[in-house]
């Protein structure tokens, strides 16, 4: 039985061109859209919560966003049913933990059926036949069927909302693979010119990100505010095992200037260089060495001297002659 009145549908909505498609796929059938965007954290390092916005807008959904990072960490991330892909990526689960969110979020928001941008073959983990199923099972879908793929839907079996005849089927897609030239002549045809890029978007795909986390929680509990921490600046694990994150241009300065943490204490510098954060429970001997650190990369002289404060304590320190020495710290340097 349709639903009373306008139906209305949540988006899983990355801010891609394949989620804004399906949302205007289903908006030119008369669905009422809110694009739902999980936050876990992990999709970059710049935010574009505006810019997704903009994006929803341009295909006709309203747009909203759902910050579970704290609770992705403890439930998802370190302990996935379905293992990582490649590299520390829980694809499966990561897909069936969000629309099981999705779920939960329906009645609240007076949705009938949750859909998503994705297409059949495109991903080697996650949008798979199989690894759908998977999906299904995590979210409690199998049963209901209410999540909806409009891009692939003619190759997928038929879904409660084309069943029920909520939505028409005929009216949707059948495209597979890696390709994108129907989206992006789709986008052509809607008048789009402001959509992202194909891509990973995710940094737990990426094997620089994923080495830092293995590295890290060899050391230390994994929080909120460490996902921003590795997302900026050279990585030192020194020798007592304090954390030194040392910017590398005016993107990881400002990245990790806005990082509000008591775990992590600003090292200064009375010269130009770096912002730098230290592991505020570092030893006397790491923080000395954090600050010959952190001045080696600032505009200094081997021959001089600087004060460098490092909370409440200064000291005097001296850079490293060459810069070879101080990369012999990095956290993955073989000592």
């Amino acid at each position: 039985m349709k639903p009373t009145g306008k139906v209305r549908a949540l988006a899983m909505f990355s801010g891609g061109l394949d989620s804004m498609i399906a949302i205007k796929l289903m908006v030119d059938q008369g669905v009422e859209v809110i694009a739902l965007h999980i936050k876990i954290g992990f999709s970059g390092t710049k935010d574009i919560s505006e810019i997704m916005k903009q994006r929803a807008n341009m295909a006709g959904a309203e747009f909203k966003i759902v910050d579970v990072r704290e609770e992705y960490i403890q439930n998802i991330l370190f302990d996935p049913v379905y293992g990582y892909g490649k590299n520390f990526n829980p694809c499966i689960d990561c897909h069936g933990y969000m629309f099981k969110i999705a779920k939960a979020m329906m009645p609240e928001l007076g949705a009938s059926f949750i859909f998503t941008g994705e297409v059949i073959g495109q991903r080697p983990m996650s949008q798979r036949h199989d690894a759908m199923k998977q999906v299904a099972k995590l979210a409690n879908d199998r049963e209901d069927k209410l999540i909806v793929r409009p891009m692939s839907a003619k190759l997928m079996e038929e879904t409660t909302p084309e069943l029920e005849g909520w939505i028409d089927r005929e009216k949707l897609l059948d495209i597979t693979g890696r390709s994108r030239e129907r989206q992006l002549a789709m986008a052509k045809e809607y008048g789009w010119e402001d959509y992202e890029s194909p891509g990973g978007g995710c940094l737990l795909t990426e094997s620089h990100y994923s080495e830092r986390i293995s590295e890290f929680i060899s050391f230390d509990t994994f929080e909120v505010e460490d996902i921003e921490l590795l997302k900026f600046g050279r990585h030192f694990r020194l020798p007592d095992g304090a954390k030194l994150a040392v910017g590398r241009n005016k993107e990881d300065n400002e990245g990790l200037q806005n990082i509000q943490s008591d775990k992590y204490v600003i090292v200064k510098l009375p010269i130009g260089g770096p912002f730098s954060l230290l592991s505020t429970n570092a030893s006397s001997e790491d923080k000395d060495l954090a600050a010959k650190l952190a001045i080696t990369y600032a505009k200094s002289s081997v021959e001089d001297c600087y004060d460098v404060e490092i909370g409440e304590e200064t000291l005097s320190v001296s850079p490293f002659a060459q810069k070879s020495e101080a990369q012999a710290y990095f956290f993955n340097a073989k000592n």
